[in-house]
């Protein structure tokens, strides 16, 4: 009895690895909203961490959340690290492009609950009255984030942050 047990379990954990190791080696999450401002007035918003406080969904889930602001002011070169509760873990992001008011590049560097360094692009699009906002993450797919979306529909939990993020900057934004 023992014997099988023993096998099952193998084949199980094969079959988890296989399916870890069978993912993409990169991933991107991206969501998009269309937001009734111009970019003149949403890109401030993205452009500067100061900001981020209105309206990035991280910001509600721990609000006392410690932050720190280094380099520039905005734009490129501005620096934003955080440190907070384990739902927010601790991190650092530095705008490394902007092409005002079209697009926001930043450099994301996940420290806790696990290291990860990915690429964080906003672009801004005027689409008639309206602006279309898009908010992509993407980068490196290493074993262990195969491993853990086997389990977790990364896709889901980082695009409802998203969503929600989108959601309070077209609230400020429409203001």
């Amino acid at each position: 009895m023992f014997t099988i047990a023993a096998v099952v379990v193998v084949i199980l954990i094969a079959v988890v690895l296989g399916l870890a190791a069978s993912k993409p080696n990169t991933f991107r999450v991206q969501r998009a909203t269309s937001i009734q401002a111009p970019p003149e007035k949403i890109f401030p918003f993205i452009s500067d961490f100061h900001g981020w406080t209105s309206w990035s969904p991280w910001e509600r889930i721990d609000p006392a959340m410690k932050r720190t602001y280094g380099g520039a002011e905005k734009g490129k070169g501005a620096i934003y690290e955080w440190e907070g509760n384990n739902k927010v873990g601790k991190g650092r992001m530095e705008i490394t492009g902007t092409n005002p008011p079209g697009s926001v590049t930043i450099k994301l560097d996940f420290i806790k609950p696990f290291e990860g360094h990915n690429v964080a692009e906003f672009t801004i699009e005027p689409r008639g009255n309206a602006t279309d906002v898009t908010w992509a993450m993407y980068g490196p797919n290493r074993f262990i984030s195969k491993l853990f979306q086997t389990f977790m529909n990364m896709d889901n939990m980082i695009g409802k942050q998203f969503e929600a993020g989108l959601a309070n900057l077209k609230g400020i934004a429409e203001k």
